[in-house]
């Protein structure tokens, strides 16, 4: 069977028409000034700390184990942050904000937005940012970090490592 010019060029123009809204839609994200931190394929605008078993499955990055980040390259100033995360009943995590020590990710040299439905404080919802005596000029830049952290403490005050972390889409748009 010979395929004339026509042929192909109607499958190509088929092609490319199938295609065309998910370009309108990245291209859309592109000139509103978002930039993908990370895009379910790689982990390559992050460094890890700590020892959570990062790794990459079916276009998200999951934790289940440990107690780690996942560290941005780039420091960001003002922005704008989004990201689609799931977390079970177990897990604890959190987004940390404008971390100032790349190496130590703590609530005392950075903001956390807590993810942990189930910590017995409720001053630490889901969604709630910690910021005690706020200033700009305390954490005015930084990197952006995702955790895995430590659960719930048994009787004998030991943390659970049990709890599984997903996250993808994450996205910023410097201000």
């Amino acid at each position: 069977m010979k395929l004339f010019p026509a042929t192909i060029s109607t499958a190509l123009l088929l092609v490319g028409l199938a295609a065309l809204p998910y370009l309108q839609q990245a291209r859309a994200q592109i000139e509103a000034g978002w930039i993908v931190l990370f895009d379910g394929k790689s982990l390559d605008n992050w460094n890890q700390i700590g020892d959570a078993n990062w790794k990459l499955d079916d276009g998200v990055v999951i934790a289940d184990k440990g107690n780690g980040f996942l560290i941005s390259k780039n420091s960001y100033t003002d922005f704008q942050l989004r990201a689609e995360f799931w977390v079970d009943d177990d897990a604890n995590s959190g987004i940390f904000i404008r971390c100032t020590d790349p190496n130590k990710v703590t609530g005392s040299t950075a903001y956390e937005v807590n993810i942990w439905d189930r910590r017995p404080d409720p001053s630490y919802d889901t969604g709630a940012i910690v910021v005690d005596g706020a200033e700009d000029t305390k954490f005015a830049s930084g990197r952006i970090a995702l955790q895995h952290g430590l659960g719930l403490k048994d009787d004998k005050g030991v943390a659970n490592d049990r709890g599984v972390v997903k996250f993808r889409k994450v996205e910023i748009k410097p201000l």
